[in-house]
């Protein structure tokens, strides 16, 4: 059973600057939670019983979050905001969250080695902090039920446009099952010419502890990072790993334009946002076509 996962959370947001100078891109509001929640929220439906969250230096925020703020609770409280107190209490009480630094930038592939200790020599669920998946099945979900079913590494893919392939992993994959692939090739980042295909790794992984010491030896790859992709195609070499297609909408924060639209489509599934944003959205396209 997949009971532990590991969410990365150093990177440095460079793609949001310059908002992620003085905030770190999972702290980005989305509606009125940070991005990282809805990723530990994702990750506590799936069943996981507790999370090492992998931060660096400025991600301190992260931390704060997830803590109690009894100074907070005790003014709600006292003021008779029950419904903001009962919101903020649960967000301390999510699941077990733990905590360790990553001391230098040097990719995901790095980060990842700091979990060692923690999942202690178990499988493990790996959820970026900066991907929002939003399905009617947890994403994570979706792979732990592949990886349990047949006792293999999984990873999330999704299909991309081929001018983007150069942003992603990407896979060569036989399909065995609907919408699961058994992999072949992993690329780090390829050209539209060089891709094997237009599938992409999106930032969802079941992986298990082998991992660790292959990315010890992985030399650094492309901008000088440790890439997981790299690791994990010499992990190929020795075991299987399966690719599930994700079913859901992902919204990557990461970048300027999957922040606005993942703000857009979280209002309009608040039901007490729902009616104002699609009057004001109107009345924008409504402006726009009497230019």
């Amino acid at each position: 059973m997949i009971r532990k996962a590991v969410i990365p959370a150093a990177g440095l947001g460079t793609r949001m600057l310059p908002i992620t100078k003085s905030m770190p891109k999972e702290m980005l509001p989305i509606v009125d939670r940070p991005v990282i929640h809805y990723v530990v929220e994702e990750a506590v439906k799936a069943g996981i019983e507790d999370i090492l969250i992998i931060t660096g230096k400025g991600k301190r925020a992260i931390e704060d979050y997830f803590d109690r703020s009894f100074e907070l609770e005790y003014y709600l409280k006292e003021r008779g905001k029950l419904e903001a107190l009962r919101e903020v209490e649960e967000i301390g009480e999510m699941v077990d969250i733990y905590y360790v630094r990553q001391k230098k930038p040097l990719g995901l592939g790095d980060a990842i080695l700091y979990a060692e200790k923690h999942v202690n020599g178990e499988p493990f669920a790996v959820l970026l902090g900066d991907d929002i998946i939003i399905s009617k099945k947890p994403a994570i979900k979706q792979l732990i039920e592949v990886a349990e079913r047949k006792n293999t590494p999984v990873i999330g893919v999704e299909s991309v446009p081929r001018e983007l392939v150069s942003r992603y992993g990407i896979i060569e994959g036989e399909l065995i099952e609907n919408d699961l692939y058994r992999i072949k090739r992993l690329v780090e980042k390829p050209s539209p010419k060089e891709a094997p295909s237009n599938i992409a790794i999106i930032g969802r992984y079941i992986l298990i502890p082998e991992i660790f010491d292959i990315l010890r030896e992985t030399p650094p790859g492309r901008d000088g990072e440790i890439q997981l992709t790299d690791a994990l195609q010499i992990l190929l070499n020795k075991n299987e790993i399966l690719a599930k297609r994700i079913e859901g909408e992902r919204y990557d924060i990461g970048s300027k334009f999957g922040f606005v639209m993942a703000n857009l489509k979280l209002s309009l599934r608040r039901e007490e946002l729902r009616n104002e944003v699609l009057k004001y959205l109107k009345s924008i396209l409504k402006e726009i076509s009497n230019e």
